[in-house]
């Protein structure tokens, strides 16, 4: 728990830092439109806005996720995670839209832009900085499995490639003197955000909702395969939860029925530890013991077993798919 809150801390300072250039970033690009009157610009400007409002939200969240488990929640605060990056895609959505609209409106009105060649100098080194800044979230997300700054990093890095475009567009403005170009790459750019917020509410959602991650579940399923004991007739019914930057293990492993509790424990206590060695998380488990029925007897590896009623028939080589199924598995399912 120690080692839990001191990467919370970590990861709680490095957002704060990202919140407040968020600021400055904005400032700059503020000014940069002021001067310009662009709309392209007004778009990344717009979204500099979420990146600031979702840095404070992102530190509010990791300030719960770093809190102790308690009694009202047993499992600790980090799925709280999982709803702020998820307000974040809500605002960048919202912001796409914004953005959309300016764009139109300029389009049949008519937007004059002025001291482009300012507006570029500027943006391009808010990009600069974006970017960098972006990259060592996700980084950081990564390595902490924090699901804050990794959409932060993302949407950060995303934030970019969009200046990086309205820097084009202004230089192909500056040049041509066709200003409506400006405020095409705007519409452009707000459709764009709005699938980025689209993907990152998405995978909000999934965590809230405890969807399944097939990902995950393909590596736990080919890691037991490939280690797998005689004993371990059947593993089924199983799910991964994350909460924060821990994960939960839920499963169910049959085991001979005539077993001593000794003994069974010792197996599913080999279970445990290979899990937990080949993961890159901190992991909770909780892993229920069934006894074999005679059906079980078809997929059974134990040798000389001393109560078989059947013959050993096939081996269920366990996958994403029927690990996850809730009933013990058979030569018929």
């Amino acid at each position: 728990m120690k080692e839990d809150a001191e990467i919370s801390k970590k990861s709680f300072a490095f957002q704060r830092n990202v919140a407040i250039i968020g600021v400055l970033l904005f400032f700059g690009k503020l000014l940069a439109w002021l001067l310009t009157n662009s709309d392209a610009i007004f778009s990344d400007a717009m979204e500099s806005i979420v990146n600031i409002i979702a840095a404070f939200m992102g530190l509010y969240s990791l300030y719960l996720a770093s809190k102790p488990r308690d009694e009202d929640h047993p499992y600790g605060h980090g799925k709280v995670e999982f709803i702020t990056s998820g307000v974040e895609g809500a605002l960048v959505i919202f912001a796409g839209l914004m953005i959309i609209g300016q764009a139109v409106v300029s389009l049949f009105k008519g937007n004059i832009l002025d001291k482009i060649d300012y507006g570029i100098y500027i943006v391009a080194l808010t990009a600069i900085v974006n970017y960098f800044l972006g990259y060592l979230s996700f980084k950081k997300g990564k390595a902490q499995n924090s699901i804050v700054l990794q959409s932060s990093g993302k949407h950060l890095m995303a934030d970019t490639f969009t200046t990086l475009g309205v820097i084009i567009s202004l230089v192909i403005v500056y040049f041509t003197k066709i200003y409506w170009i400006d405020s095409v790459v705007a519409l452009l750019f707000g459709i764009y955000i709005i699938f980025v917020g689209y993907k990152i509410v998405r995978k909000s959602l999934g965590g809230i909702m405890d969807e399944a991650d097939p990902k995950m579940l393909r590596k736990l399923s080919s890691l037991l395969n490939h280690n797998r004991r005689p004993a371990w007739i059947d593993l089924h019914n199983t799910k991964i939860q994350q909460y924060g930057s821990r994960l939960h293990v839920d499963a169910h492993l049959t085991l001979p029925w005539y077993y001593e509790l000794r003994d069974a424990h010792n197996e599913m206590e080999e279970v445990v530890k290979l899990i937990a060695k080949n993961s890159d998380r901190k992991i909770e488990f909780n892993i229920h013991m069934d006894d074999c029925k005679e059906f079980s007897c078809e997929i059974c590896q134990v040798e000389n077993c001393p109560v078989r009623l059947h013959a050993f028939k096939k081996k269920i080589i366990w996958d994403e798919k029927n690990i996850s199924q809730v009933q013990k598995h058979s030569i018929k399912n």
